[in-house]
This record gives C-alpha cells, sequence and structure tokens, in this order.
C-alpha cells in the first residue's frame, strides 16, 4: 500500500489551509492585522464582548495562545478589558474604537480571500465543497470532544 498525498483530506486541507492563512496574512498586513487577530475581532464583530475562555472554545486554540493573541491585540489597542459584572475573576474582551472602524475593510478581505479559494470552482460546485468540508471539521471536532462554544 503507498500514500498518496493528492487522496489525503487531511493533507489537502492543511495545504489549503496553509494558502488560505499566507493570502489572508498578506492581505490583512495593510491593515495591521494578522490572521488570528481578525479571528478574534471577527467573534466580537458578531457578538460583542466575550471572555478569554469563550473565545477561546469559539476558535479552537489554546488558552496561551490566546492570551498571547489578546496581550497584542491590547497592547495595539484593538481590544480592551473590563471587569466581568458576574464573575471577579473573568474579564470582558470588547472592542475599541480602533476595532470597529477596521471592520468593514477587513471583512472584506477575508471575503475576498475566500472568493479566490474558491474560484477554481464551478459555482454549482461551490456550496457542495463548503457544505462538505464543514461536515467533515464537525465530525473531527466530535471525535475529538471539541464542540464549538
Amino acid at each position: 500500500m503507498t500514500f498518496d498525498k493528492t487522496r489525503s483530506a487531511g493533507v489537502l486541507a492543511s495545504e489549503l489551509a496553509r494558502h488560505y492563512g499566507a493570502e489572508l496574512q498578506r492581505r490583512l498586513a495593510p491593515l495591521g492585522l494578522s490572521p488570528a487577530q481578525f479571528l478574534v475581532l471577527s467573534e466580537l464583530w458578531g457578538e460583542g464582548g466575550q471572555t478569554q475562555r469563550q473565545l477561546t472554545g469559539r476558535l479552537g486554540v489554546e488558552q496561551a495562545t490566546m492570551a498571547n493573541t489578546l496581550a497584542r491585540m491590547e497592547r495595539d489597542h484593538l481590544v480592551a478589558r473590563t471587569p466581568h459584572p458576574d464573575d471577579r475573576r473573568s474579564q470582558i474582551v470588547v472592542l475599541t474604537d480602533t476595532a470597529r472602524q477596521l471592520e468593514d475593510r477587513a471583512v472584506a478581505v477575508a471575503v475576498e480571500v475566500n472568493q479566490t479559494v474558491l474560484e477554481g470552482l464551478p459555482l454549482a460546485e461551490r456550496e457542495l465543497f463548503l457544505s462538505m468540508l464543514g461536515r467533515a471539521v464537525s465530525g473531527m471536532r466530535h471525535r475529538d470532544g471539541k464542540q464549538p462554544g
């Protein structure tokens, strides 16, 4: 038996993620954002203030990684932390005006990069591809015991 990387879901998904990440990085850089920061901002743009634990769970990253990302974002005046109203040990991560002003441009960049990824597929296959990819990711999350927050 031989291993054919051109028929491996993991290898292909990893390569797609690498290319997507590199292109997103290149296009977000003029806005002063990294892909990791964009993902945090997209969560906050969508649902306002959240705790670090909530963001970690929703984005599926390690606590230490999220802590470092948030520290850089706070340094860059993209987020601020406010006391949690019900839990003295927690803080709520909230957007700053600087981050709010970046939303339209950053989202447009992400949409353009996503369109670039999909442009090689016929229009009729794009939704099917995204649906299948989403189900594969969901299946792996379930196997890992990590459901989105």
